[in-house]
């Protein structure tokens, strides 16, 4: 459970009062223990440095009201160093006509929070006296049994800590312009991602699937044409390619690594064959040699779905920038992801550019002026804004996350646990770590009831999903079979709480007791 701070509680850590500056000490350090955060209201701050400055005038006679407000501040700024600010709200302004406006506004804050997920801690007897189970004092916090945070498959809350004045910067920013379709900061990303790569051009677009799909009509994908792809992927790898009428042919993966085995694609090739789509699963790109050199050689355009290994690097080079095409998504839980959907496409080739720009807006080439058949697929302003704020830090999660996946291939190798191989020439931004185990639902048994939390990624391949299962044989592809029933995820992000490791390998430990 989080906690946040009232004036009075900040007082007595700032300016110490005995008696109520010790309970406040250990409320506050029994939250960061169970894993919670301790708040400031920004809509208090006026009253912070009043009141802290008034004690120090009050404690301390001899210093004036410039000197102690001077005090005040350099207390507050070390005391607010390590904590987060919960923002002023507009609905937490018009609080005129209430009998404490300033107790309102903290109730107003608490009210934005789901019940357990954060206590207001006070000393104010009206607060108090209003019997709201939110509303503690520190005696009666420490009274209650303790919590230990939950470990989270995915950890957005710390990075969103992290990022949290960049990030409400930029969501205020396109808020007050109002350009919320195509606005400034979608030109500003594109450039940014571009960069990043080392692609010509970046398209954002609003989803992955739809950088898919648009890549592909930009490509001139027809019905009856044949896209060469894998079967161990998300539906929408392949089901982009069934929506343009085009057949998805698949090629089994490598049983180290779950991507496509590039040794297997040239006898799939056929005349009706008009590109190879390669999935760099699990944050790891496939063999993009040899699967451009086979490209080369019938002359086929490569799309990378790069759905999870934005960040990643392949001999050197940028995932994303390492064929014809590549597209990303930005879904939440991806290496780089906004908050809904988002995804983009890049390309060196200027006129797949071009086309893609156009496709992305109902085939406009200018406004009302149609030269090809399009969709609606620009990625909004604000979701734009939300991975600005996010790229500032994501060099230092990529590095973040090579320092945990290598962790945990440690352990893994270390207790005999068969986990997904890296190879040595390229880099994995691990958007999942995966293992392969025998007894799938005994070992996500085991690991449920000792609170982690796991998935599977993927389950059933394509060629034998009820929609596409006509397609292709699912013995065609005997290794992607064999491994979706074994292949298991764990809690994996650049802000993983280390304490977490040990708590997992013992949890696996038990699964053969």
């Amino acid at each position: 459970m989080d906690l946040l701070l009232d004036v009075n509680i900040v007082v007595d850590m700032c300016a110490p009062k005995m008696e109520w500056q010790q309970q406040a000490q250990q409320a506050i350090e029994r939250c960061a223990m169970a894993g919670g955060r301790v708040w400031l209201y920004a809509g208090s701050v006026q009253a912070l440095t009043y009141n802290l400055s008034s004690e120090i005038t009050r404690v301390r006679p001899g210093v004036s009201a410039r000197a102690a407000m001077q005090i005040a501040l350099l207390e507050l700024q070390a005391f607010s160093a390590n904590k987060h600010w919960l923002a002023a709200l507009a609905s937490e302004g018009d609080v005129f006509n209430t009998q404490n406006p300033e107790n309102e506004q903290l109730i107003r804050a608490l009210n934005r929070f789901k019940v357990n997920e954060i206590a207001l801690l006070t000393r104010d007897d009206s607060l108090l006296a209003m019997n709201d189970s939110r509303i503690l004092s520190p005696i009666a916090y420490l009274a209650q049994s303790m919590h230990v945070k939950p470990v989270d498959f995915i950890d957005l809350k710390t990075q969103q800590d992290a990022i949290r004045p960049q990030l409400e910067h930029n969501i205020h920013q396109v808020l007050h312009h109002g350009q919320y379709i195509m606005g400034p900061e979608v030109i500003q990303l594109e450039e940014k991602l571009a960069t990043y790569t080392g692609a010509k051009h970046c398209i954002t677009v609003a989803s992955g699937t739809e950088a898919l799909l648009i890549s592909l009509m930009a490509l001139g994908i027809q019905p009856g044409d044949e896209i060469i792809t894998t079967p161990f992927t998300f539906v929408a790898t392949a089901e982009v390619i069934v929506l343009l009428g085009a057949k998805p042919v698949f090629v089994d993966i490598e049983p180290d690594t779950c991507n496509i085995n590039a040794s297997l694609i040239e006898a799939k090739i056929t005349p009706r064959t008009k590109a190879i789509m390669p999935v760099s699963l699990y944050g790891q790109v496939a063999d993009m040699d040899d699967i451009n050199a086979i490209a080369a050689k019938y002359n086929l355009p490569v799309i990378e779905d790069a759905a999870q290994s934005f960040g990643a690097e392949y001999k050197g080079n940028k995932s994303c920038n390492l064929s014809t095409i590549g597209c990303t998504s930005f879904f939440p839980s991806k290496p780089l992801g906004c908050y809904g959907d988002g995804g983009a496409i890049f390309t060196n080739d200027d006129a797949l550019a071009k086309a893609s720009r156009e496709i992305r807006v109902h085939g406009q080439s200018r406004r009302y002026y149609h030269t090809r058949i399009g969709v609606g697929g620009r990625m909004d302003t604000l979701q734009c804004a939300i991975i600005l704020a996010k790229l500032e830090r994501f060099d230092w999660e990529v590095t973040q996350r090579l320092a945990v996946g290598k962790h945990y291939n440690h352990l893994m190798d270390a207790a005999g646990i068969t986990r997904i191989q890296q190879r040595q020439d390229r880099s994995s931004v691990f958007a999942q770590y995966t293992i392969v185990v025998d007894d799938r639902a005994k070992v996500e048994d085991v690991l449920k009831q000792n609170g982690i939390p796991t998935a599977v990624h993927y389950p059933v391949p394509l060629n034998q999903q009820p929609a596409y299962q006509d397609l292709c044989c699912a013995d065609c592809t005997p290794i992607a079979k064999q491994l979706a029933q074994h292949v298991m995820s764990l809690p994996m992000s650049a802000d993983y709480d280390e304490t977490n490791f040990d708590k997992i390998m013992q949890s696996l430990s038990q699964v053969n007791d």
